[in-house]
């Protein structure tokens, strides 16, 4: 599967930091290491090497088994600092094949100098991005880039796969502080970071000092004071004894009371009265806040510095397990 994400990015001699198509026990060969995190308290899930139900030969991948638990595992890659690089490129494959309802199938890019051993969902991360599924109202793909101590999600949702297939996720941070969101090789969203994510506050905000005047019209319209309501427009009332209903042949008065007539809408009935409306002379438009600059205001440079990063981790809560992690790169191009 590695060499069909390599193909949906377009990589030819990228410099890759890190790669894992699973062609052999991650845990025996100590490449992946699951944190202790959540297993003193039997909260946390057990993991295997597996390709799931419908595996691709001895190839597999990092499987969750135990429902309603946590998971926590990392994998060390070559140091990687982007702040030089033309790209930073990070992908890898999700398979629920447990037809997720509620849980995360997310990946991290974590700071070198984590402790594995207690890596948790408090560890700081760089990076956060993968497909997010509960319920019917979250199917996306989070991206969340950590920036000054704050996660930053994505201003708007991109859709995510919901199915019991593989899916391949790929996230591409580009120099000039752009982006790409790609699902199985197909461009899901881009544009620029700084557009997306709210990296900067506002540079303007509405002046406190100033507020809307008193006396302000912004009613556009008005009623007619020339206007009045006929002396006849109550006369009639809103409901009115249906004129073509009879009593029924075997109705009884007194066992069976007086009978009254079905009420049925009055065809004369106006209404509630109401003045005409007229244009208001007085009318000055809608009041805009006058706006100052923030002086909060900083303005964020180089957005795409995702700083040193030395592992790539998963940590997870799952309602059902089943999920298959797998095929997981990260380079510096897509193109090199």
């Amino acid at each position: 599967m590695l060499h069909i994400i390599a193909l949906l990015l377009g990589i030819t001699s990228a410099k890759v930091y890190f790669k894992d198509d699973f062609g052999s026990d991650p845990f025996e060969s100590k490449r992946w290491v699951q944190s202790a995190w959540k297993s003193d308290t039997g909260e946390a899930g057990k993991l295997e090497f597996s390709g799931g139900l419908w595996g691709a030969g001895e190839r597999g991948g990092i499987r969750t088994t135990e429902d309603a638990k946590f998971y926590a595992f990392t994998a060390k890659v070559d140091e990687f600092d982007n702040s030089d690089a033309d790209q930073l490129v990070f992908g890898f494959s999700v398979k629920h094949e447990q037809k997720m309802d509620c849980g995360g199938g997310y990946a991290k890019l974590l700071p070198p100098g984590v402790d594995v051993e207690s890596f948790n969902g408090d560890t700081d991360y760089s990076i956060m991005f993968g497909p997010d599924i509960c319920g019917y109202s979250t199917k996306k793909v989070q991206t969340i880039f950590n920036y000054n101590g704050d996660n930053l999600l994505k201003n708007s949702d991109v859709k995510c796969p919901d199915d019991e297939y593989t899916h391949q996720y790929l996230l591409i941070v580009n120099k000039d502080s752009t982006y790409e969101i790609r699902v199985d090789g197909e461009e899901k969203a881009k544009g620029n970071l700084k557009d997306d994510w709210s990296f900067e506050k506002p540079k303007t905000i509405k002046d406190p000092d100033q507020s809307k005047p008193e006396d302000w019209v912004d009613d556009e319209e008005m009623d007619d004071p020339e206007d009045s309501k006929p002396d006849d427009w109550d006369d009639e009332p809103a409901n009115i004894a249906d004129p073509d209903a009879s009593k029924p042949d075997d109705w009884d008065d007194e066992e069976d009371g007086e009978w009254q007539a079905p009420q049925i809408d009055n065809p004369e009935y106006k209404g509630e009265w109401k003045a005409k409306r007229i244009p208001n002379p007085d009318y000055k438009g809608a009041w805009v806040h006058p706006e100052i600059d923030n002086p909060d205001y900083v303005e964020a440079k180089d957005v795409y510095k995702r700083g040193p990063i030395g592992y790539v981790g998963v940590e997870v809560w799952q309602v059902k397990a089943g999920t298959v992690f797998s095929d997981f790169v990260l380079t510096d191009s897509i193109d090199e």
